[in-house]
């Protein structure tokens, strides 16, 4: 069986799950009467997975095209979010309540979908180079999401993460928090990057012995 059908079966098969995972979980909600649609898109976990969810599906979806530059800087993205949402959740929003409260749906956006997004990326490596300061684009919607959920939450007095609730130690608290976030997301982007492009050389086939070449 074609190598590439197979990653685009997993694709949908995962892609599809985060996508009713996150549909569950907004029923729920919405069942309990609970449901505030803003918010609950204004996660990042929620952000994250949206995003991981349409390019694993839009690259089964195109799975017997070669990708693009542009393509593989979308994917490597996901690979960031997805990665970021997976190390915070574990070390600052375990046991939190951030609006996953049925169980198979946190476990599926916070752990398994993240963790085949990664995986994906080490299975399939890019077929360009990303170098580390192109890897940098990465941050920018990172970026954007922050400066939004700070200004929205002085205007309507709701967080998503209490670390960034200036209620919780203040803004001095909340800058020391992103200012890590950011490093940290920045030796991602650069891991990330890296990763991939050692994959993808590993991968390569061998170069074809030329007229004059030796073997031993």
């Amino acid at each position: 069986m074609d190598r590439r059908l197979v990653i685009a079966g997993y694709r949908v098969a995962f892609g599809a799950l985060a996508l009713v995972a996150i549909a569950w979980q907004l029923l729920d909600l919405a069942g309990r009467g609970t449901l505030n649609p803003v918010n609950f898109f204004s996660y990042f976990t929620i952000l994250s997975n949206l995003i991981g969810a349409v390019v694993f599906l839009v690259l089964a979806l195109r799975w017997r095209h070669e990708r693009s530059r542009t393509t593989e800087l979308v994917r490597g993205g996901a690979v960031v979010y997805l990665s970021v949402t997976l190390v915070v959740f574990a070390l600052l929003l375990s046991g939190t309540n951030v609006d996953t409260a049925v169980g198979w749906v946190n476990t599926v956006v916070h752990q398994v979908f993240p963790i085949v997004v990664i995986a994906d990326w080490l299975i399939d490596p890019p077929s360009s180079r990303i170098t580390v300061r192109q890897s940098l684009v990465w941050l920018a919607p990172a970026l954007v999401w922050l400066a939004y959920t700070l200004i929205r939450g002085a205007i309507v007095d709701w967080y998503p993460y209490p670390f960034i609730n200036p209620a919780n130690g203040g803004y001095a608290s909340v800058a020391a928090y992103a200012g890590a976030i950011v490093v940290f997301g920045a030796l991602l982007c650069a891991a990330v990057a890296f990763l991939g492009t050692m994959m993808g050389e590993r991968r390569a086939p061998p170069e074809p012995l030329t007229e004059g070449t030796r073997t031993v």
